[in-house]
């Protein structure tokens, strides 16, 4: 018998983390070589994790709605296979030579003592944005801490976290100011403590100096329920869905991160109207595929990033990275109303048979909640279809760390001004726009505007007796 670790695999150069959601297997059930563990979610997608052994599941090193990092063990698997990867005991490591003590066997520990001392209903601590570690969340259990009063203490830990130290302190702090809650049982309806807690000391913003936060005051958070109280007759509070949760700060972070700027440009596809529909019917009963308008714009942005590859680059800190391959990513609608980004890779080296096939297998499994994490991963261009919603053009949020992003707008048929060698005169004409945004950062203006000319001149020279 040997043990075999689990662990988060690599979802993409730009994913480090991911959110444990839900463990499809308990311990001591039997695991099939593939057969999926657990479920994790990141801010793009969600996916299941297969095994890669044959087992019983022995140990979880992880709960739900923990931050797992990549390459981090989740899952312990006793398998009878000679080559599986066996867990070690290993010497504490050392840090300027200080042993740094197992956060697994303290986080058991905690779990042990908190079970053993509360009695009754305890607070979940799940409805905030903020990690907070096993133990953190044991010690809040055991101690009648409420979410508000655990929002407002100040982490020392990585990015902010509160650690160990940081909320045994918080205890002793509020212990010794004589307002310590025992540890008795509670009605459900009355697990928020209704006296005044004492107001911990955080750093005002933007100075070094202490101020103190009444504890009245709402904090980053806080439960719906408080919400509710501030509703007029008729209103209702939707909290935000997980994913909806993630996408807003990841559109925040990307307009706090770069310089946004927009070119506009108007693009006549006339031509490509009435190439698609001469060819679309006989291009199905061909290639069993749906001739969409999306693959011949996937075509063109492609065949423009290839002639400006200083569009295709991502930014890192102070550094410019510039890309080996065109993906371009292709936003899609979700049943729900959010937005996942499934990517094509090499999009250039596909010809419009094939960037249709990837095109609609993409969107088919998108809806259908089925892509894996890698196929959300590694784009290096964005591209998003506003016009599906009937907006003539839109001002998209770049996808970070890439520094452009084209929206479609709608197609329609205008009144125009046609040229032709006897003179000019008005026809009926079907345009769109293109919206270009791009990171002003490391793309000026005269290359923003030139690639999204570059997209426009390639749909508008559209050969009418091209082959589908």
């Amino acid at each position: 018998m040997s043990k075999f670790e689990l662990k988060l695999p690599r979802m993409g150069e730009s994913v480090a983390e991911a959110t444990l959601t839900t463990w499809l297997k308990e311990i001591g059930d039997t695991i099939e070589m593939d057969e999926a563990v657990f479920e994790i979610a990141t801010d793009k997608v969600d996916s299941e994790v297969p095994s890669e052994v044959e087992g019983i599941l022995v140990e979880k090193c992880h709960q739900v709605d923990d931050v797992v990092k990549v390459g981090d063990v989740v899952a312990i698997i006793e398998t009878e296979s000679e080559g599986a990867v066996a867990v070690h005991d290993e010497a504490p490591a050392t840090v300027d030579g200080k042993e740094v003590v197992a956060m697994a066997e303290e986080a058991e520990a905690a779990v042990q003592q908190a079970q053993e001392t509360v009695a009754g209903p305890t607070l979940a601590h799940t409805d905030t944005d903020r990690f907070y570690s096993p133990l953190v969340k044991n010690i809040a259990r055991e101690e009648n801490i409420s979410l508000q009063e655990l929002e407002a203490i100040e982490g020392t830990g990585l990015e902010g976290r509160v650690t160990k130290n940081d909320i045994l302190s918080y205890v002793e702090r509020r212990k010794s100011a004589g307002t310590s809650h025992k540890t008795v049982p509670r009605p459900a309806a009355d697990l928020e403590p209704k006296t005044v807690v004492p107001e911990p000391v955080v750093p005002a913003q933007g100075t070094g100096a202490p101020k103190e936060v009444p504890a009245a005051v709402p904090t980053r958070g806080q439960d719906s329920g408080s919400v509710d109280k501030g509703l007029s007759n008729g209103e209702e509070a939707m909290p935000m869905t997980r994913m909806g949760k993630l996408i807003a700060k990841h559109m925040t972070d990307s307009v706090a991160t770069s310089a946004h700027v927009q070119s506009f440009i108007e693009v006549d596809v006339t031509n490509i109207v009435n190439w698609r529909n001469k060819v679309k019917t006989s291009f199905q009963e061909r290639e069993g595929e749906k001739l969409t308008f999306t693959p011949i714009f996937m075509e063109a942005v492609a065949k423009a990033l290839k002639k400006y590859p200083m569009m295709n680059i991502s930014v890192k800190g102070d550094t410019v990275i510039k890309k080996k391959h065109i993906n371009i990513g292709m936003a899609a609608a979700l049943p729900d109303g959010n937005l996942i980004v499934p990517v094509i890779k090499n999009a250039d080296q596909l010809n419009l048979v094939g960037m249709a096939k990837v095109v609609n297998d993409l969107a088919t499994r998108a809806r259908n909640n089925a892509l894996k994490p890698d196929e959300v991963q590694d784009g290096t261009y964005t591209v998003t279809n506003v016009g599906t919603f009937g907006s003539v053009f839109g001002t998209p949020i770049i996808n970070q760390p890439q520094v452009g992003i084209l929206a479609l707008g709608a197609i329609r048929k205008i009144p125009s001004v046609i040229e032709t060698p006897e003179g000019d005169f008005i026809g009926v004409r079907s345009k769109m726009y293109l919206s270009h945004s791009y990171d002003h950062r490391v793309v000026n203006g005269a290359l923003g505007s030139m690639f999204a000319k570059a997209v426009a001149d390639y749909l508008e020279a559209w050969e009418m007796d091209r082959e589908a």
